[in-house]
C-alpha cells in the first residue's frame, strides 16, 4: 500500500486505534462482500423492465451493508459504530423483503430464493450478535 511503510500495518488485528475497528478484519464485512455480489449476479436474471426498480433497490441495500459496516469502523465512538451497523442490519431486512417480492413476482425460482434467503437471515443474526458485543 503506498504511503504505508510497514507493509503488515492493515494485518496487525482487528483495532486499529482505540475504539475503532480494521473493517477488512471484520468477518460481517467478508460475509457482506460476498452476498452482495451473489445478489449482482442474481439480479443478471432479472427482466430488464426491472432495471430502475428492483434491480436498482437490491443493488443499492446489498452494497449497503458492507459499505455501512466499513464507515462504522472509521468513527471513534462506539455508539457512532452502533449506529451504521443498524443501518447495515436495516438493509437486509430490506434486502430480504426485496427477494421475498422477487420470488413472489417469478424473478428467481424457490430454490434460489430459499438459497439467498437463508444466507440474508445467517447474515442478519450475524450482525445482530456482533453489535451486541459491542455493549
Amino acid at each position: 500500500m503506498k504511503g504505508v511503510k510497514n507493509k503488515d500495518y492493515w494485518n496487525k488485528g482487528q483495532r486499529l486505534n482505540k475504539g475503532m475497528h480494521n473493517f477488512r478484519k471484520l468477518q460481517i464485512w467478508l460475509e457482506a462482500r460476498l452476498l452482495a455480489k451473489e445478489i449482482h449476479l442474481l439480479l443478471k436474471k432479472f427482466p430488464e423492465s426491472e432495471r430502475f426498480g428492483m434491480i436498482s433497490q437490491l443493488r443499492r441495500c446489498s452494497i449497503s451493508v458492507p459499505s455501512n459496516i466499513a464507515e462504522g469502523t472509521s468513527r471513534s465512538s462506539t455508539k457512532a459504530f452502533y449506529h451504521f451497523l443498524e443501518i447495515a442490519l436495516g438493509s437486509c431486512f430490506e434486502m430480504e423483503t426485496q427477494i421475498i417480492l422477487s420470488q413472489d413476482f417469478g424473478y428467481i425460482t424457490e430454490a434460489e430464493y430459499a438459497d439467498i434467503v437463508e444466507k440474508i437471515i445467517i447474515q442478519q443474526k450475524r450482525i445482530t450478535k456482533f453489535m451486541g458485543t459491542l455493549g
